[in-house]
Protein backbone atom coordinates (compact mmCIF):
# COMPACT_ATOMS: atom_id res chain seq x y z
CA UNK A 1 0.00 0.00 0.00
CA UNK A 2 0.99 3.64 -0.39
CA UNK A 3 1.10 6.09 2.52
CA UNK A 4 3.44 8.03 4.74
CA UNK A 5 5.89 5.80 6.60
CA UNK A 6 5.59 6.58 10.31
CA UNK A 7 6.14 4.66 13.53
CA UNK A 8 2.39 4.11 13.94
CA UNK A 9 1.90 3.01 10.35
CA UNK A 10 4.71 0.44 10.30
CA UNK A 11 3.76 -1.08 13.66
CA UNK A 12 0.29 -1.81 12.27
CA UNK A 13 1.71 -3.92 9.44
CA UNK A 14 1.03 -7.65 9.42
CA UNK A 15 3.74 -10.13 8.35
CA UNK A 16 4.25 -9.88 4.60
CA UNK A 17 2.72 -6.41 4.28
CA UNK A 18 4.61 -3.28 3.21
CA UNK A 19 4.19 0.47 2.76
CA UNK A 20 5.61 2.55 -0.11
CA UNK A 21 6.16 6.10 1.12
CA UNK A 22 4.10 8.68 -0.73
CA UNK A 23 6.66 11.44 -0.21
CA UNK A 24 9.99 9.77 -1.00
CA UNK A 25 9.80 7.58 -4.07
CA UNK A 26 11.44 4.21 -3.45
CA UNK A 27 11.29 4.47 0.36
CA UNK A 28 9.74 1.22 1.69
CA UNK A 29 8.87 -0.41 4.99
CA UNK A 30 7.90 -4.08 5.26
CA UNK A 31 7.18 -6.49 8.06
CA UNK A 32 9.17 -9.69 7.63
CA UNK A 33 7.75 -13.14 8.38
CA UNK A 34 9.81 -13.08 11.58
CA UNK A 35 7.81 -10.06 12.77
CA UNK A 36 10.68 -7.58 12.37
CA UNK A 37 10.08 -4.39 10.37
CA UNK A 38 12.68 -3.60 7.72
CA UNK A 39 13.26 -0.21 6.08
CA UNK A 40 14.63 -0.16 2.52
CA UNK A 41 15.20 2.08 -0.48
CA UNK A 42 14.52 0.89 -4.02
CA UNK A 43 16.07 2.70 -6.97
CA UNK A 44 17.02 2.34 -10.60
CA UNK A 45 20.69 2.32 -11.60
CA UNK A 46 21.43 5.27 -13.89
CA UNK A 47 21.70 4.26 -17.54
CA UNK A 48 19.96 0.90 -17.12
CA UNK A 49 16.61 -0.65 -16.32
CA UNK A 50 18.06 -2.59 -13.38
CA UNK A 51 16.38 -1.97 -10.05
CA UNK A 52 18.19 -2.46 -6.77
CA UNK A 53 17.05 -2.61 -3.15
CA UNK A 54 19.22 -1.33 -0.33
CA UNK A 55 18.55 -1.97 3.36
CA UNK A 56 18.24 1.09 5.57
CA UNK A 57 17.90 -0.72 8.90
CA UNK A 58 15.53 -2.51 11.26
CA UNK A 59 12.74 -0.76 13.13
CA UNK A 60 13.80 -0.68 16.74
CA UNK A 61 17.45 -0.20 15.96
CA UNK A 62 16.49 2.94 14.01
CA UNK A 63 13.31 5.03 14.06
CA UNK A 64 10.97 5.72 11.17
CA UNK A 65 12.28 9.29 10.99
CA UNK A 66 15.90 8.11 10.92
CA UNK A 67 15.01 5.71 8.10
CA UNK A 68 13.37 8.61 6.26
CA UNK A 69 16.58 10.61 6.58
CA UNK A 70 18.62 7.69 5.21
CA UNK A 71 16.17 7.33 2.30
CA UNK A 72 16.48 11.04 1.44
CA UNK A 73 20.27 10.71 1.46
CA UNK A 74 20.16 7.68 -0.84
CA UNK A 75 17.70 9.46 -3.16
CA UNK A 76 20.15 12.36 -3.38
CA UNK A 77 22.98 10.01 -4.29
CA UNK A 78 20.89 8.47 -7.06
CA UNK A 79 20.02 11.93 -8.36
CA UNK A 80 23.74 12.70 -8.54
CA UNK A 81 24.29 9.59 -10.65
CA UNK A 82 25.82 7.51 -7.86
CA UNK A 83 25.00 3.93 -6.90
CA UNK A 84 24.23 4.06 -3.15
CA UNK A 85 24.52 0.30 -2.75
CA UNK A 86 28.18 0.10 -3.70
CA UNK A 87 30.40 -1.87 -1.39
CA UNK A 88 30.36 0.23 1.73
CA UNK A 89 30.75 -0.99 5.28
CA UNK A 90 27.51 0.74 6.30
CA UNK A 91 25.53 -1.11 3.66
CA UNK A 92 27.03 -4.45 4.62
CA UNK A 93 26.29 -3.83 8.30
CA UNK A 94 22.66 -2.97 7.59
CA UNK A 95 22.25 -6.05 5.39
CA UNK A 96 23.78 -8.19 8.12
CA UNK A 97 21.37 -6.76 10.69
CA UNK A 98 18.38 -7.48 8.46
CA UNK A 99 19.51 -11.06 7.88
CA UNK A 100 19.97 -11.56 11.61
CA UNK A 101 16.54 -10.09 12.32
CA UNK A 102 14.85 -12.62 10.05
CA UNK A 103 16.49 -15.54 11.88
CA UNK A 104 16.59 -14.19 15.42
CA UNK A 105 13.04 -13.77 16.66
CA UNK A 106 12.39 -14.14 20.36
CA UNK A 107 10.99 -17.61 19.63
CA UNK A 108 14.20 -18.61 17.83
CA UNK A 109 16.39 -17.39 20.69
CA UNK A 110 14.27 -19.19 23.29
CA UNK A 111 14.50 -22.38 21.21
CA UNK A 112 18.30 -22.13 21.21
CA UNK A 113 18.41 -21.31 24.92
CA UNK A 114 16.26 -24.33 25.78
CA UNK A 115 18.28 -26.68 23.57
CA UNK A 116 21.77 -25.56 24.54
CA UNK A 117 21.43 -24.29 28.10
CA UNK A 118 18.25 -24.68 30.12
CA UNK A 119 17.72 -28.35 29.20
CA UNK A 120 20.56 -29.15 31.62
CA UNK A 121 18.90 -27.36 34.53
CA UNK A 122 16.62 -29.06 37.03
CA UNK A 123 14.17 -26.22 36.43
CA UNK A 124 14.05 -26.97 32.67
CA UNK A 125 10.35 -27.88 32.70
CA UNK A 126 9.41 -24.73 34.61
CA UNK A 127 11.42 -22.54 32.23
CA UNK A 128 9.91 -24.18 29.17
CA UNK A 129 6.38 -23.77 30.51
CA UNK A 130 6.97 -20.10 31.38
CA UNK A 131 8.16 -19.43 27.84
CA UNK A 132 5.32 -21.42 26.26
CA UNK A 133 2.47 -19.99 28.35
CA UNK A 134 3.55 -16.42 29.06
CA UNK A 135 6.32 -15.26 26.72
CA UNK A 136 5.96 -16.77 23.24
CA UNK A 137 2.27 -15.84 22.74
CA UNK A 138 3.05 -12.18 23.55
CA UNK A 139 6.47 -11.38 22.06
CA UNK A 140 7.60 -14.61 20.38
CA UNK A 141 7.38 -13.34 16.78
CA UNK A 142 9.24 -10.09 17.47
CA UNK A 143 12.81 -9.63 16.33
CA UNK A 144 15.16 -9.43 19.30
CA UNK A 145 16.59 -6.28 17.71
CA UNK A 146 13.15 -4.69 17.78
CA UNK A 147 12.44 -5.39 21.47
CA UNK A 148 12.02 -2.41 23.75
CA UNK A 149 11.75 -2.07 27.50
CA UNK A 150 8.08 -1.28 27.09
CA UNK A 151 7.55 -4.71 25.45
CA UNK A 152 8.94 -6.41 28.55
CA UNK A 153 6.99 -4.12 30.89
CA UNK A 154 3.74 -4.81 29.02
CA UNK A 155 4.45 -8.56 29.14
CA UNK A 156 5.02 -8.43 32.90
CA UNK A 157 1.93 -6.27 33.43
CA UNK A 158 -0.25 -8.87 31.72
CA UNK A 159 1.27 -11.76 33.68
CA UNK A 160 0.91 -9.85 36.96
CA UNK A 161 -2.72 -8.96 36.25
CA UNK A 162 -3.64 -12.55 35.39
CA UNK A 163 -1.39 -14.57 37.71
CA UNK A 164 0.07 -12.25 40.34
CA UNK A 165 3.38 -10.43 40.92
CA UNK A 166 5.32 -13.50 42.00
CA UNK A 167 4.63 -15.27 38.70
CA UNK A 168 5.58 -12.09 36.83
CA UNK A 169 8.94 -12.08 38.60
CA UNK A 170 9.52 -15.75 37.79
CA UNK A 171 8.87 -15.07 34.11
CA UNK A 172 11.18 -12.05 34.26
CA UNK A 173 13.96 -14.16 35.79
CA UNK A 174 13.70 -16.82 33.06
CA UNK A 175 13.62 -14.28 30.23
CA UNK A 176 16.52 -12.32 31.72
CA UNK A 177 18.61 -15.47 31.89
CA UNK A 178 17.83 -16.33 28.26
CA UNK A 179 18.63 -12.82 27.03
CA UNK A 180 21.85 -12.61 29.05
CA UNK A 181 22.89 -15.95 27.58
CA UNK A 182 22.19 -14.71 24.06
CA UNK A 183 24.17 -11.49 24.59
CA UNK A 184 27.25 -13.69 24.96
CA UNK A 185 26.50 -15.30 21.59
CA UNK A 186 25.51 -12.15 19.67
CA UNK A 187 27.50 -8.93 20.03
CA UNK A 188 24.78 -6.98 18.19
CA UNK A 189 22.10 -7.78 20.77
CA UNK A 190 21.55 -5.81 23.95
CA UNK A 191 18.94 -7.03 26.42
CA UNK A 192 16.08 -4.57 27.06
CA UNK A 193 15.73 -5.86 30.63
CA UNK A 194 17.01 -3.43 33.26
CA UNK A 195 17.03 -3.23 37.04
CA UNK A 196 13.78 -2.17 38.62
CA UNK A 197 11.48 -4.33 36.49
CA UNK A 198 10.78 -6.83 39.31
CA UNK A 199 7.34 -6.60 40.90
CA UNK A 200 8.25 -7.87 44.38
CA UNK A 201 11.17 -7.96 46.77
CA UNK A 202 12.92 -11.32 47.43
CA UNK A 203 11.50 -11.56 50.94
CA UNK A 204 8.00 -11.01 49.58
CA UNK A 205 8.36 -13.79 46.99
CA UNK A 206 8.84 -16.41 49.68
CA UNK A 207 5.30 -17.63 50.28
CA UNK A 208 4.14 -18.70 53.74
CA UNK A 209 0.48 -19.31 52.95
CA UNK A 210 -1.15 -22.39 54.41
CA UNK A 211 -4.83 -23.25 54.31
CA UNK A 212 -6.83 -23.19 57.53
CA UNK A 213 -9.14 -26.04 58.50
CA UNK A 214 -12.15 -24.09 57.27
CA UNK A 215 -10.42 -23.37 53.96
CA UNK A 216 -9.56 -27.05 53.48
CA UNK A 217 -13.22 -27.92 53.99
CA UNK A 218 -14.26 -25.21 51.53
CA UNK A 219 -11.82 -26.48 48.90
CA UNK A 220 -13.06 -30.06 49.32
CA UNK A 221 -16.68 -28.97 49.09
CA UNK A 222 -16.00 -27.01 45.90
CA UNK A 223 -14.15 -29.97 44.41
CA UNK A 224 -17.27 -32.07 44.94
CA UNK A 225 -19.10 -29.69 42.61
CA UNK A 226 -16.52 -29.73 39.81
CA UNK A 227 -17.17 -31.91 36.78
CA UNK A 228 -14.63 -30.53 34.31
CA UNK A 229 -11.93 -31.53 33.94
CA UNK A 230 -12.97 -34.81 35.57
CA UNK A 231 -9.49 -35.62 36.88
CA UNK A 232 -8.99 -32.30 38.66
CA UNK A 233 -10.77 -32.94 42.00
CA UNK A 234 -8.80 -36.14 42.65
CA UNK A 235 -5.61 -34.41 41.51
CA UNK A 236 -6.01 -31.55 44.02
CA UNK A 237 -6.71 -33.96 46.86
CA UNK A 238 -3.64 -35.98 45.90
CA UNK A 239 -1.48 -32.85 46.16
CA UNK A 240 -2.37 -32.47 49.83
CA UNK A 241 -2.33 -36.14 50.79
CA UNK A 242 1.08 -36.76 49.16
CA UNK A 243 2.60 -33.27 49.66
CA UNK A 244 3.88 -33.30 46.10
CA UNK A 245 4.59 -30.40 43.77
CA UNK A 246 2.16 -29.57 40.99
CA UNK A 247 3.93 -31.27 38.06
CA UNK A 248 5.15 -34.18 40.17
CA UNK A 249 1.56 -35.19 40.81
CA UNK A 250 0.22 -34.21 37.38
CA UNK A 251 2.80 -36.38 35.58
CA UNK A 252 2.25 -39.51 37.66
CA UNK A 253 2.43 -42.57 35.40
CA UNK A 254 1.20 -46.10 35.97
CA UNK A 255 4.81 -47.33 35.64
CA UNK A 256 5.66 -45.42 38.84
CA UNK A 257 3.22 -47.35 41.04
CA UNK A 258 4.64 -50.40 42.80
CA UNK A 259 1.87 -51.95 44.91
CA UNK A 260 0.94 -49.30 47.45
CA UNK A 261 4.11 -47.28 46.81
CA UNK A 262 4.58 -44.44 44.37
CA UNK A 263 8.18 -43.92 43.22
CA UNK A 264 8.81 -40.58 41.54
CA UNK A 265 11.97 -41.20 39.48
CA UNK A 266 15.05 -39.04 39.94
CA UNK A 267 14.75 -37.86 36.34
CA UNK A 268 11.73 -35.78 37.20
CA UNK A 269 12.29 -35.00 40.86
CA UNK A 270 13.76 -31.71 42.01
CA UNK A 271 16.72 -33.06 44.01
CA UNK A 272 17.56 -35.66 41.32
CA UNK A 273 16.91 -38.61 43.67
CA UNK A 274 14.06 -41.10 43.55
CA UNK A 275 11.30 -40.03 45.92
CA UNK A 276 9.29 -42.86 47.45
CA UNK A 277 5.79 -42.13 48.72
CA UNK A 278 3.85 -44.86 50.54
CA UNK A 279 0.23 -44.41 49.52
CA UNK A 280 -2.27 -44.38 52.36
CA UNK A 281 -5.78 -45.73 51.89
CA UNK A 282 -6.99 -42.14 51.46
CA UNK A 283 -4.34 -41.42 48.81
CA UNK A 284 -5.10 -44.64 46.93
CA UNK A 285 -8.70 -43.46 46.60
CA UNK A 286 -7.57 -40.20 44.96
CA UNK A 287 -4.90 -41.61 42.61
CA UNK A 288 -6.70 -43.08 39.58
CA UNK A 289 -5.99 -46.59 38.31
CA UNK A 290 -5.26 -47.43 34.71
CA UNK A 291 -2.40 -47.31 32.23
CA UNK A 292 -0.32 -44.37 31.11
CA UNK A 293 -0.61 -40.97 32.75
CA UNK A 294 -3.09 -41.36 35.59
CA UNK A 295 -4.25 -37.73 35.76
CA UNK A 296 -5.21 -37.20 32.15
CA UNK A 297 -7.93 -35.84 29.91
CA UNK A 298 -6.70 -37.89 26.94
CA UNK A 299 -7.13 -41.42 28.26
CA UNK A 300 -3.61 -41.61 29.67
CA UNK A 301 -1.80 -40.46 26.52
CA UNK A 302 -0.84 -37.07 27.95
CA UNK A 303 -0.55 -35.78 31.49
CA UNK A 304 -3.06 -33.22 32.74
CA UNK A 305 -1.81 -29.65 32.20
CA UNK A 306 -4.82 -27.30 32.29
CA UNK A 307 -3.99 -25.96 35.73
CA UNK A 308 -4.89 -22.29 35.31
CA UNK A 309 -8.36 -22.80 33.85
CA UNK A 310 -9.29 -25.55 36.31
CA UNK A 311 -7.94 -23.59 39.31
CA UNK A 312 -9.92 -20.52 38.19
CA UNK A 313 -13.11 -22.59 38.12
CA UNK A 314 -12.34 -24.00 41.58
CA UNK A 315 -11.81 -20.48 42.92
CA UNK A 316 -15.08 -19.37 41.34
CA UNK A 317 -17.00 -22.13 43.13
CA UNK A 318 -15.33 -21.29 46.45
CA UNK A 319 -16.15 -17.59 46.04
CA UNK A 320 -19.76 -18.42 45.15
CA UNK A 321 -20.16 -20.55 48.29
CA UNK A 322 -18.54 -17.92 50.49
CA UNK A 323 -20.74 -15.18 49.06
CA UNK A 324 -23.84 -17.27 49.76
CA UNK A 325 -22.64 -17.65 53.35
CA UNK A 326 -21.99 -13.93 53.68
CA UNK A 327 -18.21 -14.37 53.79
CA UNK A 328 -15.53 -12.45 51.86
CA UNK A 329 -13.55 -14.12 49.08
CA UNK A 330 -10.85 -16.56 50.16
CA UNK A 331 -7.40 -14.93 50.27
CA UNK A 332 -5.33 -15.81 47.21
CA UNK A 333 -3.92 -19.32 47.35
CA UNK A 334 -2.00 -21.57 44.97
CA UNK A 335 -1.85 -25.30 44.42
CA UNK A 336 1.67 -25.31 45.86
CA UNK A 337 0.23 -23.99 49.15
CA UNK A 338 -1.26 -27.47 49.65
CA UNK A 339 2.25 -28.91 49.94
CA UNK A 340 3.11 -26.38 52.64
CA UNK A 341 -0.24 -27.06 54.32
CA UNK A 342 0.44 -30.80 54.37
CA UNK A 343 3.84 -30.26 55.97
CA UNK A 344 2.28 -28.08 58.66
CA UNK A 345 -0.39 -30.69 59.36
CA UNK A 346 2.29 -33.34 59.81
CA UNK A 347 3.92 -31.24 62.52
CA UNK A 348 0.53 -30.68 64.08
CA UNK A 349 0.01 -34.46 64.13
CA UNK A 350 3.24 -34.90 66.05
CA UNK A 351 5.54 -36.19 63.28
CA UNK A 352 9.21 -35.37 63.89
CA UNK A 353 10.80 -32.80 61.61
CA UNK A 354 13.27 -35.31 60.14
CA UNK A 355 10.58 -37.77 59.14
CA UNK A 356 8.25 -35.06 57.86
CA UNK A 357 11.06 -33.59 55.73
CA UNK A 358 11.82 -37.03 54.30
CA UNK A 359 8.13 -37.46 53.53
CA UNK A 360 8.35 -34.23 51.53
CA UNK A 361 11.34 -35.55 49.63
CA UNK A 362 13.84 -33.16 51.17
CA UNK A 363 17.42 -34.27 51.69
CA UNK A 364 18.46 -34.26 55.35
CA UNK A 365 21.81 -32.66 56.12
CA UNK A 366 24.46 -35.30 56.74
CA UNK A 367 22.60 -38.08 54.92
CA UNK A 368 24.86 -39.83 52.39
CA UNK A 369 24.40 -38.81 48.77
CA UNK A 370 23.59 -42.30 47.50
CA UNK A 371 21.12 -44.26 49.57
CA UNK A 372 18.58 -47.04 49.46
CA UNK A 373 15.47 -45.45 48.01
CA UNK A 374 13.29 -47.43 50.42
CA UNK A 375 15.18 -46.12 53.45
CA UNK A 376 12.84 -44.78 56.15
CA UNK A 377 9.84 -46.22 54.30
CA UNK A 378 8.09 -47.26 57.50
CA UNK A 379 8.67 -43.88 59.09
CA UNK A 380 7.31 -42.11 56.02
CA UNK A 381 4.31 -44.43 55.96
CA UNK A 382 3.45 -43.45 59.55
CA UNK A 383 3.89 -39.77 58.63
CA UNK A 384 1.52 -39.98 55.67
CA UNK A 385 -1.01 -41.98 57.68
CA UNK A 386 -0.94 -39.29 60.36
CA UNK A 387 -1.49 -36.65 57.69
CA UNK A 388 -4.39 -38.57 56.16
CA UNK A 389 -5.93 -39.11 59.59
CA UNK A 390 -5.76 -35.42 60.47
CA UNK A 391 -7.22 -34.39 57.09
CA UNK A 392 -10.08 -36.83 57.68
CA UNK A 393 -10.76 -35.28 61.10
CA UNK A 394 -10.69 -31.78 59.59
CA UNK A 395 -13.17 -32.76 56.91
CA UNK A 396 -15.41 -34.57 59.38
CA UNK A 397 -14.81 -32.93 62.76
CA UNK A 398 -16.41 -34.17 65.97
CA UNK A 399 -19.75 -32.63 66.84
CA UNK A 400 -18.12 -30.19 69.26
CA UNK A 401 -16.06 -28.87 66.29
CA UNK A 402 -12.82 -29.49 68.13
CA UNK A 403 -10.26 -31.62 66.32
CA UNK A 404 -8.65 -33.98 68.77
CA UNK A 405 -5.82 -36.30 67.86
CA UNK A 406 -3.22 -38.16 69.86
CA UNK A 407 0.34 -37.29 68.90
CA UNK A 408 1.67 -39.89 66.52
CA UNK A 409 4.76 -41.78 67.51
CA UNK A 410 7.84 -40.42 65.76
Amino acid sequence: MIGKITKTAVERLNPGERIADKEIRGFLARRLDSGAISYAYRYRVKGSNEQRLISLGIHGTITAEQARGFAKKRAGEVADGKDPKGDREETRAQAKMEKLAEANTVDAILDKFEARYSSRLRSADQIKRAFTVYVRPRIGTKSIYELKRRNIVELLNEVEDEHGPVMADRVLAHVRKAFNWWMVQDEDFKSPIVRGMARTKPAERKRKRILSDDEIREVWAALDQMTEPPCFPAYVRTLLLTMTRRNEAADIHSDEIEGDVWVIPASRYKNKHDHVIPLTEAAKKTVPSGKGFLFSTTGGKKAFSGFSKAKAELDRLITKARKAAGKPSMPRWTLHDLRRTGRTLMSRAGISDDHAERAMGHMIAGVRGTYDRYEYLNEKRKAFEALAGLVALILNPPTDNVVKMERAAS
